[in-house]
């Protein structure tokens, strides 16, 4: 039996908006339902409910420290539980019968990477994710990491018959027999993806180890060039940053300026909390800490130099995003292009439209 597990970011984030809106459906249901028993609310309450919008921001900002706080709790007791040795095979045993992967012996994933957290909570469980990497074009045959030999931020080694190469402007390029003859009826978009010896142009830029272990590191089309000379790759840094979940989409750019600065839309969770007064500086706090964890981990040439929070709604019908969620980078840059100067001349980690 093989099972494909399919996985991505917009899955987790649309199920969070998803359990929001069931607890908001559940909350006017009560409410019905105590209005039909003859209970009233009173006047003053009613007010507060539907007029005091401090206030509701007040109890979402404490409900959502109250949700983080039992989550840690949560996670912190399960860690427990999994050290003890016959109570942590039964508590593995029935979270992933609950999850409908307790007879999965092999989870494969791909399209995207898998944030470290999550790939390590599987991990605890006894279940390895295999991130692997394949286009359409080689018919998602390419890359996968042996079992039980898995790297974080790797997608294998070559599998076999695939030959892989990195040219000289960092793109990957493979050659297999599963390879595509060429699209059909396009003989010059065919001629465009193949190099003269054979090997498809992936648009892919990667790294390969000593041990021929791939990483891939971004697409050859977003990669921009600082004012300081220096090439940067967007993907893996936004990547990063939507990580976080005060983060629904970022666009890290920064053509032509010193230093390269990402440009972020606020989740649905606390998009709210920025009207606030308090609850934008908890928002400031939490972003401000985010770059400065996320510049560790960056190249001298490559760290963020300010977040910019945007008051738009990154969406389909305003052009922002595609149909798959994928973000429009060129629409973007030019929508925000006029705020670039100014907020780079105001030298701070965060900066609000």
């Amino acid at each position: 039996m093989v099972c494909v597990i399919v996985y991505g970011r917009i899955t987790m984030k649309q199920s969070r908006q998803v359990a929001v809106l069931e607890e908001r459906l559940l909350a006017r249901q009560q409410e019905i339902q105590a209005l039909k028993e003859g209970v009233v609310l009173r006047e003053v309450e009613a007010k507060a409910l539907s007029e005091s919008a401090v206030g509701y921001r007040e109890q979402v900002s404490q409900l959502q420290t109250q949700l983080q706080l039992e989550q840690k709790q949560g996670k912190e007791k399960l860690e427990r539980l999994l050290k003890i040795h016959l109570i942590g095979w039964l508590v593995r045993r029935k979270v992933l019968k609950g999850l409908g992967l307790d007879q999965c012996r092999m989870a494969i994933c791909g399209a995207a990477p898998v944030p470290v957290e999550v790939l390590e909570w599987y991990r605890g469980l006894g279940l390895e994710l295999l991130e692997a990497y394949g286009m359409t074009e080689n018919c998602a045959y390419s890359h996968l990491p042996p079992p039980g030999k898995v790297r974080v931020g790797y997608v294998g080694v070559s599998n076999p018959g695939v030959e892989t190469r990195i040219s000289e402007e960092g793109e990957v390029q493979v050659k297999s027999p599963g390879t595509m003859t060429g699209y059909f009826k396009l003989p010059e978009l065919t001629a465009e993806s193949f190099t003269e010896d054979g090997f498809l142009k992936t648009g892919d830029m990667g790294e390969i180890d000593q041990d021929g272990y791939l990483r891939i590191t971004g697409r050859i089309k977003e990669l921009f060039k600082t004012s300081k000379g220096k090439y940067v790759a967007p993907a893996p840094i936004e990547n990063q940053l939507i990580s976080n979940p005060y983060i629904e989409q970022a666009c890290v750019t920064g053509p032509e300026f010193p230093q390269p600065f990402a440009l972020v839309m606020l989740s649905e969770e606390v998009r709210g909390l920025a009207a606030d007064g308090e609850g934008r500086g908890t928002i400031q706090s939490e972003l401000e800490t985010l770059i400065e964890q996320v510049n560790q981990d960056l190249d001298p040439h490559e760290r963020l130099a300010f977040l910019a929070v945007v008051k738009d709604q990154w969406e389909i019908d305003n052009g922002m995003i595609t149909p798959t969620m994928k973000i429009k980078r060129h629409v973007i840059e030019k929508t925000y292009s006029p705020n670039f100067q100014g907020w780079a001349d105001a030298k701070a980690p965060v900066v609000w439209q």
